[in-house]
């Protein structure tokens, strides 16, 4: 504290009153100690508040990671066709009508696209799980097939 009070006068020395220095310095001195005290509240009730947040312990995401992978992997062994709309439908979230006119085809040949892609995606996935490359089938078939929110399609 007194480095900081006598840091304050030495850059200011100019404005340093004649006849009353010592009065000034103490000024300081008082000036420089209650910043000191308002940053160990600020400080303080920073730590608190900190302290007082939920806490995300991360957890292990290995088995996530692993599903994501055998998705991609089934993903990527689908045809051109099948990756399009599956994209559209899953990823973009876009509607069967607005698919459809993205794709150049009516509503009904949308969904039967749509339909047989999710089927194939289904069966690769199985293909792949059966042989014993991926441990969880029920999670990977369901977010295979099913869209976001939906109960099953």
């Amino acid at each position: 504290m007194v480095a900081e009070v006598f840091l304050v006068a030495w850059r200011r020395f100019g404005e340093l009153p004649e006849g009353k220095a010592l009065a000034w310095l103490y000024g300081v001195a008082r000036r420089t100690l209650a910043n000191a005290y308002r940053s160990d509240k600020h400080r303080l009730r920073v730590s608190e508040w900190l302290k007082a947040q939920p806490h995300d312990e991360g957890g292990d995401h290995t088995e996530d990671v692993a599903l994501r992978m055998e998705m991609a992997t089934a993903f990527d062994a689908l045809s051109e066709a099948d990756q399009e709309v599956l994209r559209l439908a899953l990823w973009d979230e876009v509607a069967s009508s607005q698919g459809a006119k993205i794709l150049g085809c009516g509503v009904g040949a949308y969904q039967v696209r749509l339909h047989r892609a999710r089927k194939r995606l289904k069966n690769g996935l199985a293909l792949r799980l059966l042989d014993g490359t991926a441990p969880q089938w029920d999670a990977l078939v369901q977010s295979a097939t099913t869209k976001r929110g939906e109960a099953g399609a």
